[in-house]
């Protein structure tokens, strides 16, 4: 069987029973790139997921109670950066990099009890705080390294070991036992519920209907205990910060989990449950800079409240906007709609990159080496990076480490295997790097695609292909809903192209050239075009080129946060030679201002990265009135 027969057929690394999907995420080595997106990959791989310490010091929090004393949160971070760390091995296949996965996992299966047990949570203390949680961290790593494992024999002892820790929760829990939502004494048991997605994929692993059985409960319990939110989310009258608990990240971990029960299951009800809400979510919650969350880290309507200067403080948090990614990585696959690779794309450009630490910058005086590689929240009004440490925790040889620091690598991950797709008809390419793709057609023959292009700042993206032999199949290319005049040309021949999916359907042989144009030109997002309420706000203006908001930052000395702008004075964003940047930036602007002044602008993941200078992604306005620049909603 071919691989591209194998993947449409219902097997993947993401999940193997997807054939309610229409999109097929590529095996280990399907893609090559170079460009900024590569070296953030092996940025991070080199200064974190390297690092043997790091990994030693996260698995042995597994030898004792660690979190016992304060009921915390030190037991997620070995699941969450093996998770990540799986998921950009898929993407690098950097040899030493799988050595040591291997050597922390075969550390890790050392440490279970006799039953099988994986905790941080005495006996005496378990079932309380964030032990739940942990667990179910400690299950994905597990899974996604299992789904890249060449060795048999370790496959098996995870696999003995997940059955295990599984059956150690079953135990306590479920029909006619205790119920899993009193677990935790945080956000009403939503943390706890978010175990749905590893049991489910533990019994994609196995087959066994105690797992499909045990995971059909959790779906049953609804989330939380004052109501049901997969209901909620099925009946759709109500954006997610609406729901009773509006905790962000945990109740994005819980859809994930349902959308793997859908393909599990086959209870299409809750395929639409899944897709409301993700569609819910960004309408109402993702801010321009592809984030949630004003109010700390929680849904609260951010839409609006992204623009509302009474927001301030942390705000944007790393784990919701890796989140946010990996679930429009699911609903994309589940359902084709390039919208939710739009999301994506926003994401990584803005609020994911921009919290990589490419400095170095201390967090806090206990970060192992001095720094952490992800910075936890994100400014959207005049601010500083690096606030605080999200889920700071100390660990037992005196350093500390957080959440979004832990979880970071996965939103890496999920743009790579996010990038480019099979699907029954052919393949979709969804993100745009240069470099290489290797893919399968539909008859089983290898498809590569070189990829040019320095997309986002240039509009040009040229794909050159090579086939062991001609084959009819359909090439979708995804050109974002911003872009309102896309070009494309088949061969030198211009063929027609809106925004969605440029689905091209033809006789392919090796040698075919598409270049494919997406003009771009600064727009401004204006706050008072936001929806109902806000009028409200004081005027202000976030300027955006197709998926890459502009910020404003102190780092240039003739900026000024403070001054509102006058919209009277014609607005002419002029491209700025990076020389002229006073920090490593991708693309910047000038704007020239009243009284000889200039506003300079630059990407939003590069400005502001010292630590020491704020930004904003939103700037006040004197008064609303004519714009000069296209207007663009946020």
């Amino acid at each position: 069987m071919s691989n591209y027969h194998r993947l449409t057929a219902g097997y993947s690394a993401y999940s193997p029973r997807l054939s309610t999907d229409a999109l097929f995420i590529p095996g280990p080595g399907a893609f090559a790139y170079t460009g900024p997106f590569h070296r953030a990959v092996r940025f991070i791989q080199q200064h974190q997921l390297l690092d043997a310490a790091l990994w030693a010091r996260f698995a042995e929090q597994f030898t004792r109670p660690a979190d016992d004393q304060d009921l915390g949160w030190r037991c997620e971070y070995w699941g969450k950066l093996m998770r990540g760390g799986s998921m950009v091995w898929a993407y690098t296949q950097d040899p030493e990099l799988y050595r040591q996965l291997e050597t922390t996992v075969r550390a890790m299966l050392q440490n279970a009890g006799p039953d099988g047990r994986l905790s941080t949570y005495s006996r005496e203390a378990q079932f309380q705080g964030w032990d739940i949680w942990g667990r179910k961290y400690v299950l994905l790593g597990m899974e996604y390294f299992y789904d890249i494992c060449g060795d048999d024999s370790l496959k098996a002892a995870l696999l003995a070991s997940l059955k295990a820790q599984a059956d150690c929760i079953m135990a306590r829990f479920g029909q006619g036992k205790a119920d899993l939502r009193q677990a935790s004494c945080h956000w009403e048991g939503l943390n706890s519920s978010s175990l749905l997605e590893p049991v489910v994929r533990l019994y994609n692993m196995t087959g066994e209907e105690k797992y499909l059985a045990f995971a059909r409960y959790i779906v049953g319990l609804g989330g939380i205990q004052s109501a049901n939110i997969f209901e909620l989310a099925l009946e759709d009258k109500l954006a997610p910060w609406q729901y009773p608990v509006t905790k962000a990240y945990e109740m994005m971990s819980c859809f994930e989990g349902l959308l793997e029960y859908v393909r599990a299951s086959g209870e299409q009800k809750w395929g639409r449950a899944v897709v409301n809400f993700t569609r819910q979510v960004l309408a109402s919650d993702i801010t321009i800079i592809g984030s949630a969350g004003c109010t700390h880290e929680l849904f609260d309507h951010a839409r609006l409240g992204q623009a509302d200067p009474h927001y301030t403080g942390i705000m944007q948090e790393t784990c919701v906007t890796v989140t946010w990614m990996k679930l429009c990585g699911q609903v994309l696959c589940f359902t084709g709609d390039p919208v939710f690779g739009d999301a994506m794309e926003r994401s990584l450009y803005n609020a994911l990159l921009g919290a990589v630490n490419t400095r170095k910058v201390s967090h806090d005086p206990l970060s192992p080496h001095g720094w952490l590689p992800f910075d936890s929240y994100s400014p959207l009004r005049a601010d500083f990076r690096g606030q605080a440490v999200g889920g700071r925790m100390v660990i037992a040889d005196n350093t500390i480490y957080g959440c979004c620091a832990a979880i970071g690598a996965a939103g890496l991950g999920a743009a790579a295997q996010s990038s480019a797709f099979h699907s029954r008809q052919g393949v979709a390419v969804n993100l745009y790097f240069p470099g290489a793709l290797c893919l399968s057609t539909p008859q089983g023959n290898r498809l590569g695609i070189r990829m040019d292009t320095t997309y986002p700042v240039g509009e040009s993206i040229t794909l050159d292909l090579s086939l062991d032999e001609p084959e009819p199949f359909e090439l979708a290319l995804r050109v974002p809903n911003w872009c309102a005049a896309p070009k494309a040309q088949v061969n030198g021949k211009a063929v027609p192209a809106a925004s969605g999916w440029l689905r091209l359907e033809r006789l392919w042989h090796s040698g075919d050239r598409i270049c494919l144009r997406l003009p771009m030109a600064v727009e401004a997002a204006c706050s008072w075009q936001l929806g109902e309420g806000s009028g409200k706000l004081p005027p202000s203006l976030a300027f955006v080129r197709g998926p890459v908001v502009l910020a404003v930052s102190a780092e240039f000395p003739q900026n000024s946060l403070s001054a509102p702008l006058d919209l009277s004075t014609p607005l002419d964003p002029q491209p700025l030679p990076l020389t002229e940047v006073p920090f490593e930036a991708q693309q910047a602007f000038t704007i020239a201002l009243q009284n000889g002044r200039q506003l300079r602008l630059a990407d939003y993941a590069s400005v502001g990265k010292g630590y020491d200078q704020m930004i904003a992604a939103w700037v006040p306005v004197s008064k609303q009135g004519a714009l000069s620049l296209k207007p663009r909603p946020a």
